[in-house]
């Protein structure tokens, strides 16, 4: 039986991760960022000698130029969620292919008349939604930057834009304390949900709760806004009952000052655990000079992505949207 390259990379950073964890006693994923950086420099920087020789032995047998860089993303992020499994936290969470397919397939369409964006996320995460979509649009995204607080997540990033060869920024830090970037083209993020424990921090932002901690996903989209240049798309992750919240109010008369809401695309229920895990994207463009609302806001429920026919309808309508719209 035939292993394919996917299968073939998978073995090979799950089993030097499993031998690195043991000798030098870390979890399986900060061994996994490192054996990955391992592969990719051709340099095991290892104190252990008899550990050295065999790793050397293993990457020996597998040359990173002779597998494609979306296998080895995929390869790499299933070695990432198999160790998610393993201790999970809550912020330890993946956004999934299909979904960062969906998101791909919007940007590269609201974006149409650009040939090559910045992007920012500013909840990166393991990377594995801009590293996606940067393999899917295939050099339309010149340079993408994400934040992310975790040193664990972000050094998994890290890795995983080696191995894709992809060029991205990386900054270690709350996404909510100023952030030195230059505005982006676009935002794409799955937004952390909850509250925010930072009051001081909050209490700077328009959304802040009026009493009590401020919902995180609010914050993040009215960081989000200030970060993007004027007439820029913004594609979120959200929960279906982002708009039915106790602050949902606060939250809408804002985005009417601030920008023009386009659609917002409820994501098949079989992509998650349960209902209330289900989410939906939000697409905003940011307010500017030449910006106005569109005629009917696109509101529409993705079908399961394993029914071709119904998915090929989904996208005739957004594309007719868009002529009607834009």
């Amino acid at each position: 039986m035939s292993i394919s390259p996917v299968e073939s990379i998978f073995t090979l950073l799950n089993e030097t991760a499993q031998q690195m964890q043991e000798v030098h006693s870390i979890s399986y994923l900060e061994a996994l960022a490192e054996s990955g950086e391992h592969w990719f420099t051709n340099n095991v920087e290892e104190t252990d000698p008899k550990l050295k020789k065999k790793l050397e032995e293993q990457y020996a047998k597998y040359s990173l130029e002779s597998f494609s860089q979306d296998d080895r993303r995929k390869a790499f992020q299933l070695a990432v969620l198999k160790g998610m499994k393993e201790h999970t936290q809550p912020n330890h969470q993946m956004t999934p292919d299909s979904i960062a397919m969906v998101i791909g397939y919007l940007l590269e369409k609201f974006t149409e008349g650009q040939e090559k964006i910045t992007l920012l996320d500013p909840a990166l995460g393991t990377g594995n939604l801009v590293l996606s979509m940067m393999n899917q649009l295939n050099g339309k995204i010149e340079v993408a930057h994400g934040v992310e607080i975790d040193e664990v997540l972000i050094r998994l990033a890290y890795t995983g834009a080696n191995l894709s060869q992809q060029p991205i920024h990386l900054y270690t830090q709350d996404s909510l304390e100023p952030l030195f970037i230059d505005p982006a083209d676009s935002v794409v993020s799955d937004l952390p949900v909850g509250y925010y424990p930072n009051d001081d921090r909050a209490a700077d932002y328009k959304l802040k709760a009026k009493e009590g901690h401020s919902y995180a996903h609010h914050l993040f989209i009215e960081q989000s806004l200030k970060h993007v240049k004027d007439g820029g798309y913004l594609f979120f992750l959200v929960p279906n009952g982002l708009f039915e919240s106790p602050l949902s109010g606060q939250l809408h008369e804002f985005l009417k000052e601030e920008a023009h809401i386009q659609g917002l695309i409820k994501l098949p229920q079989s992509l998650f655990k349960n209902e209330q895990s289900a989410k939906s994207v939000l697409i905003l463009q940011k307010q500017g000079e030449h910006t106005k609302p569109p005629k009917q806001v696109l509101l529409a429920e993705m079908p399961k992505l394993s029914n071709g026919p119904a998915v090929q309808q989904m996208m005739t309508k957004i594309q007719q949207w868009m002529k009607e719209n834009k």
